[in-house]
């Protein structure tokens, strides 16, 4: 599997299991007879929380290996980053963590991409796009972006890019009118896919949420079990505001699935973790660059190795 982050500038960064082992454990043993109120393991909490794995998970993660370290579980340095790795490994499999893209029993499959403005939306259906025309599906992008400049003609170039077809409405116009000839030609066509883009919304903003709610509403309208899928995409470099912006954007459309973008080497990757404990959905998608093959699905086990050890 390719490497899930990306090293920002290439400069060499100390891994997050490096950091640990140096703040925390120069003395394992203290570990096991201190435990986490007094001893090392306050240190891998600071380190944690500095990763982005925020408040609830880090304190999960804390008690699970102070836990550990009382029973005699935790001896040595690899007995430690085994735990640390199982627990958040756990905590990624916790809930809803079906990674799987569901399609559809009857032609097409509608999946609704959200998200705010620069998180990656439109990139990240390219990609999409591209991944399902190579598995011989025929695709149809849906331009639902009408406010940005540029956002109907940057899907358009998209479409041609990957061989999908391409619905567009005038820019300024309703969006949930773009998504419904969409749907409606992807049911004349027989297509397989339908994505639909949607513009980037400030998750503070009360009526372009609202707005969000139509779209999702006139979708149900045309193709009553649709949208089948509903991603929030969201920037892997934002940190904790991340959880905020999922949180509202759960409250406005149920989300069947998180796409993480902008994942890089400098040990932040534990947002990933935070995002799915707080509002119970599982990553299907980590963006890893620019490149119309820069998406790899989510695998839990390979992004716990990459977010301590990269």
């Amino acid at each position: 599997m390719a490497r899930l982050f990306r090293k920002a500038d290439d400069v060499p960064k100390r891994s997050l299991w490096q950091r640990i082992k140096d703040v925390a454990l120069a003395d394992v043993t203290a570990v096991a007879r201190r435990g986490a109120k007094e001893g090392s393991l306050e240190a891998v909490e600071e380190l944690l929380l500095d990763a982005d794995f925020g408040v609830p998970t880090t304190l999960q993660l804390v008690e699970s290996l102070d836990r550990a370290a009382q029973r005699g579980a935790i001896r040595t340095h690899d007995e430690f980053l085994h735990e640390l790795s199982t627990g958040i490994r756990n905590a990624l499999l916790s809930g809803n963590a079906d990674r799987e893209l569901h399609l559809a029993a009857t032609k097409p499959t509608v999946i609704l991409v959200i998200g705010v403005n620069g998180a990656g939306k439109t990139t990240f259906i390219g990609k999409l796009a591209a991944r399902f025309r190579r598995a011989g599906k025929s695709v149809i992008l849906a331009a639902g972006d009408t406010f940005r400049a540029g956002a109907i003609d940057q899907l358009r170039v998209w479409a041609e890019r990957v061989g999908a077809d391409f619905v567009g409405g005038k820019p300024g116009g309703d969006p949930a009118a773009v998504a419904y000839d969409a749907i409606d030609a992807g049911v004349t066509r027989g297509a397989d896919i339908v994505i639909v883009d949607t513009a980037g919304r400030l998750h503070t903003s009360g009526n372009l949420m609202e707005e969000l709610k139509k779209v999702a509403r006139v979708i149900r309208k045309r193709l009553p079990d649709a949208p089948h899928e509903t991603l929030l995409v969201l920037d892997g470099t934002i940190g904790q505001n991340a959880v905020a912006q999922a949180k509202t954007f759960a409250e406005a459309v149920p989300i069947t699935g998180l796409v993480i973008t902008k994942v890089d080497g400098t040990a932040k990757g534990g947002i990933v973790v935070a995002v799915h404990e707080a509002i119970d959905a599982p990553v299907k998608f980590i963006g890893t660059g620019e490149k119309v093959d820069d998406l790899e699905p989510f695998d839990a086990a390979a992004f716990v190795t990459e977010v301590l050890e990269s």
